[in-house]
């Protein structure tokens, strides 16, 4: 894998950068882990999306903020209560989001899961 800094610390943006890749593994673990519990749930989530939007801290410069949007297909939007609790519990329990650091605010807009 090649990384780049981003243009606006002396890099090119030509690739993605260490804290480009950091929120979108946080993105990635999520919808791994809920796929894998929905997978035994009997729900199929293969066509779930996920935005996410790196905020970062001038100083010290660091990631400071993690935005994720869910993109849920219309026919997920009728699942049961219990179920969509399993499954944001599972995606806020998967690894990454258990390493990222408390100082950086992760914000989740769950779409239609309110």
């Amino acid at each position: 894998m090649e990384t780049d800094a981003p243009t606006d610390n002396n890099g090119k943006g030509e690739r993605f950068s260490p804290t480009g890749i950091l929120a979108t593994s946080l993105g990635a673990s999520m919808i791994t882990i809920m796929c894998i519990k929905a997978q035994e749930m009997g729900v199929n989530l293969s066509d779930v999306k996920i935005d996410v939007l790196k905020t970062m801290a001038a100083d010290p410069r660091r990631v400071s903020r993690i935005d994720l949007a869910f993109l849920l297909p219309d026919r997920l939007h009728s699942l049961d209560k219990k179920s969509i609790t399993i499954l944001k519990n599972t995606a806020l329990a998967c690894p990454v989001a258990k390493s990222i650091h408390p100082d950086i605010e992760v914000i989740i807009d769950w779409g239609k899961w309110k």
